[in-house]
């Protein structure tokens, strides 16, 4: 197995005089929305997204940072609940279990002790030099749960921390307790009952190759077949046969998985640590640690949080508010304000009076050559293309989405929303948990679909991959369509109704002809909480900053690739091709440009659907059925490669075979119906 860390250069990094060069790692593990991330960009140089919702670390985040003396890689992982992964991104976590780190951080909810701590428990029994932060301790205080840190620490043998990160608490402590910890292996082991005991031994027994984890630790892994762990052991050479056949045995004297019975037994243990060290007392407010009972904590507060709780969990009211959030949110704010007002101010004004009539003059008089002149500042050349459509259109409006989106996630929203979908969406095959991705595909497809990766199912991945693909606008291309069609309001409405219908239709087709297991929800609820404006700031300038640099050079290629086909006369050939389908859908031959150009990217195709809305050549139905038309039409590059790298190629090729004349045949659906009810918009 490659290792998923790069062994780091011999050479001394650049570091002060006083800071020791090391390439020392810090591991952060623990489950979904423990508040991982906030402690990461607490320890190292780089920032991770920190968002009030499970599934946000998907891959690992690695960053630098000095503690005490001395310079440590830092590592944020995707969520895990055990040592024994399910989803993809408990996978990820778990191959570094098996990788040599000198601290590993057990991040923890600490008002979910009891839930949490087995985990702490297999990372100690795998003789991993370990840390447990207790996070999240004023949420714990507003339960009245008091939890005897020192108790805890002797009980564990390991260093305990009590942590508020979000409010920077508990940090420096953690710090400290970093720079002065010493690796000392403690004998601890969780006692089994005697046909998994000698099970354990048996397996030990064999394995003859040294490892980054106790024997103990990686023989229970195997009796629990786990992949990664039988892996491992078959690179190192050991027998994997006779260790296969002593989980065989063993499984045949329970009635029930072998993971069960020590799971149970792991929870028994960890039932008797909890009891002993945590105490039920009413309410109070959390103070570093050090609250007495004369803090006491005011009531309003929690049942507030419970009645919004309810409010937006309830179907009665949640789908309410979710209408509200829709129209103030992203109609109101990503569409009209931010696709309207700002766009139209920066593409109008600032680049259309003053940067492209001023770049365009200095660049032809220095530069008297028009093939290159129409490369750079041609119709379809960089300036006038990439950076006009990237910065004025498109920066704007996917600001605006993701500000609006770090709001939503970090105030907990998404998961009661994921929870208050999922009896619908299980219609459809996929669970709750779909509507992360779903959602996150209104900002990024391509970061939409990597984030799939969060679902348990191979039949939901490709389902949800499908319907991101398909019928869900990114930011840029939303925005746009939204500041189009604000002006009509009533083919606006029935662009989002055919959107919806088309979703759960083919969402419902989908999940009658792919096999598969069924899915199954299953989703971590944080709490409610007050969206902190600097980490939605810091959270919308990293995304927007993350989508800038993907794009920019997409539309620099996509630029230069018109600018090509212009030259060489394929472009040509390929909109003369693409007109029979756009015109057999009513739309004039104009829009074939349109398509093209969606096919390089989304936000292209929008864009050239906002010039065309200003040259008036469509009239209202026109605009309805090619809205319709480009937001079914193929995914961008950026997001196709992401499908193929995630699905693989027959999946992806698949997908796109259906999704081309998928979206004429609706496009031409929709103005057959439009033309025979006389409708006009």
């Amino acid at each position: 197995m490659k290792s998923l860390l790069n062994t780091k250069s011999q050479t001394c990094c650049s570091t002060p005089d006083n800071v020791s060069c090391s390439s020392d790692r810090i591991v952060l593990v623990g489950s979904p929305n423990v508040g991982k991330s906030v402690i990461f960009n607490a320890l190292s140089d780089s920032y991770a997204i920190a968002s009030n919702y499970p599934g946000t670390t998907v891959e690992i985040s690695k960053g630098d940072g000095v503690i005490g003396n001395k310079k440590y890689e830092i590592i944020d992982t995707p969520g895990s609940y055990s040592l024994l992964p399910i989803t993809e991104e408990e996978r990820v976590a778990q191959r570094l279990f098996f990788e040599k780190a000198s601290i590993y951080l057990h991040v923890i909810d600490a008002k979910n002790l009891r839930r949490m701590l087995p985990h702490t428990l297999q990372l100690i029994e795998a003789g991993k030099p370990l840390i447990l932060v207790l996070n999240m301790m004023d949420e714990a205080a507003e339960r009245g749960i008091r939890i005897d840190i020192q108790k805890l620490e002797q009980m564990l043998k390991i260093p305990v921390i009590p942590a508020v990160s979000n409010k920077g608490e508990g940090i420096e402590e953690l710090k400290k307790t970093i720079s002065e910890y010493s690796s000392n292996p403690q004998d601890f082991t969780i006692k089994y009952n005697d046909d998994i005991e000698n099970a354990i031994k048996d397996i030990e027994s064999n394995l003859k190759e040294n490892y980054e984890v106790s024997k103990r630790s990686i023989s229970q892994l195997l009796l629990q077949r786990d992949q990664v762990a039988f892996e491992r052991i078959q690179e190192k050479g050991e027998d994997v046969d006779a260790i296969k056949d002593i989980v065989s045995n063993t499984e045949n004297k329970f009635n029930t998985p072998t993971n069960y019975v020590m799971t149970v037994e792991r929870q028994q243990l960890t039932n008797r640590i909890v009891n002993s060290v945590t105490k039920i007392k009413e309410p109070y407010l959390y103070n570093n640690s050090k609250a007495t009972e004369s803090e006491k904590y005011e009531d309003n507060y929690p049942n507030l949080k419970k009645r919004l709780d309810h409010l937006v969990s309830n179907p009665l009211t949640g789908i309410p508010i979710l209408l509200l959030v829709l129209y103030f949110g992203f109609y109101q704010f990503v569409g009209v304000f931010a696709a309207g007002t700002v766009v139209d101010f920066l593409e109008g004004v600032v680049f259309g009076e003053h940067l492209i009539p001023w770049i365009t003059q200095n660049f032809n008089s220095l530069v008297p050559y028009p093939l290159i002149q129409s490369l750079i500042v041609g119709d379809y050349g960089i300036v006038n293309l990439a950076l006009t459509y990237a910065i004025a259109l498109i920066l704007p409006i996917v600001g605006a989405f993701f500000f609006v989106f770090s709001i939503i996630e970090d105030s907990g929203y998404l998961p009661r929303l994921a929870m208050l979908i999922d009896r619908v969406f299980k219609k459809i095959g996929l669970s709750g948990r779909a509507v992360i991705p779903l959602v996150l595909g209104f900002g990024c497809g391509t970061m939409a679909t990597m984030v799939t990766r969060t679902l348990e199912k191979p039949r939901e991945k490709i389902l949800t991959t499908l319907l991101l693909s398909l019928a869900i606008p990114c930011s840029a291309q939303l925005g746009v369509i939204l500041g189009i069609m604000s002006a009509k309001p009533s083919a606006l409405l029935l662009w989002v109704v055919v959107m919806i219908l088309e979703f759960l239709f083919i969402g419902y087709i989908a999940a009658k002809v792919l096999p598969g297991e069924k899915p199954s929800f299953f989703l971590e609820i944080p709490s409610l909480k007050v969206p902190k404006l600097s980490n939605v700031l810091i959270k919308t300038y990293s995304r927007m900053q993350w989508y800038f640099l993907e794009v920019m050079p997409l539309f620099i290629i996509a630029s230069i690739l018109i600018w090509l086909g212009k030259i060489t006369g394929i472009f040509g050939l390929l909109i003369e091709l693409l007109k029979y389908p756009t015109q057999w859908i009513g739309l004039p031959s104009e829009a074939a440009d349109v398509f093209l150009l969606g096919f390089f990217r989304r936000d292209f195709g929008a864009a050239g659907l906002y010039e065309l809305n200003k040259t008036g050549v469509m009239n209202g139905v026109d605009m309805l059925v090619a809205a319709v038309t480009l937001t079914l039409f193929m995914p961008c590059i950026a997001q196709f490669m992401m499908t193929l790298k995630e699905r693989g190629l027959k999946i992806a090729l698949s997908m796109a075979a259906f999704i081309f004349p998928f979206a004429f045949f609706v496009g031409f659906v929709v103005n057959y119906i439009m033309n025979i009810l006389g409708v006009t918009l």
